[in-house]
């Protein structure tokens, strides 16, 4: 299976810091975004303790025996470990957070995603957008639940309070599901400064209309910003050739 990457993160146009982090393994076997939370200096921080330690983590047990879904699990309770221990050394970012999505495609197993808050997986097939992740919120349950309706839901005051979270000492699970994966297919992974500004449709054009990975992420940025940018965007698109 081969795959061809790219991501792109931007500070949008309000925030002067970028909390979102990112990273793409350069041999194409995982994806990482995080979105941090927590003022401008624990957001920051919690995200790139995230991406940094999934990363090592499945870099120092990619080799072992290890099933997929022990990878992911074991690097994100890792990351988790390490953010809850930095709160314990630095009382300024105690409250600090963040959400991540990963996707990997180990060597034995079939590509699996993880994720907990509201940072997405989406799989776009022919011309069909799939949200595959679930956001760890209250209105996303709420919804769920039938107790609002899909337009409320886009504006609603507590669309950003997560119900799940890493940096938290009683997160006690985390989603974890295999991909079915075909060749063509395009996976989105972003933060949600991306889907605040742009309604599924949307995003669903800009990955059908542009050929070039490169070319698609920066127009899903652009076009975010030109909607507000209201907090920082972070795009990864992975393709299936």
């Amino acid at each position: 299976m081969k795959l061809n990457s790219i991501g792109f993160s931007d500070p949008g146009l309000i925030r002067s810091n970028n909390q979102d982090a990112f990273y793409i393994d350069p041999e194409g076997r995982f994806f990482i975004v995080a979105d941090g939370m927590g003022g401008h200096a624990g957001g920051e921080q919690a995200s790139r303790i995230a991406t940094e330690q999934i990363q090592a983590y499945l870099l120092a047990n990619w080799g072992s025996s290890k099933s997929g879904q022990e990878l992911l699990e074991g690097a994100l309770w890792h990351a988790n470990e390490a953010i809850l221990h930095d709160q314990q050394n630095h009382s300024e970012r105690a409250d600090m957070g963040t959400t991540a999505v990963v996707v990997i495609f180990p060597p034995k197993d079939p590509p699996l995603c993880a994720h907990v808050g509201d940072s997405r997986l989406y799989r776009f097939r022919g011309s069909l957008l799939e949200q595959i992740t679930e956001d760890h919120t209250w209105v996303a349950h709420a919804l769920k639940m039938h107790e609002i309706s899909p337009e409320q839901a886009r504006i609603h005051p507590f669309r950003h309070v997560l119900s799940r979270c890493l940096g938290r000492d009683d997160l006690h699970t985390f989603d974890v599901q295999p991909l079915d994966v075909q060749a063509g297919d395009r996976f989105l992974l972003c933060s949600d400064g991306l889907t605040e500004e742009l309604a599924d449709d949307k995003i669903a054009s800009y990955l059908q209309e542009t050929p070039t990975l490169e070319k698609a992420a920066i127009s899903l940025v652009d076009a975010a910003k030109e909607q507000g940018g209201h907090d920082n965007i972070t795009v990864v698109i992975v393709s299936v050739e």
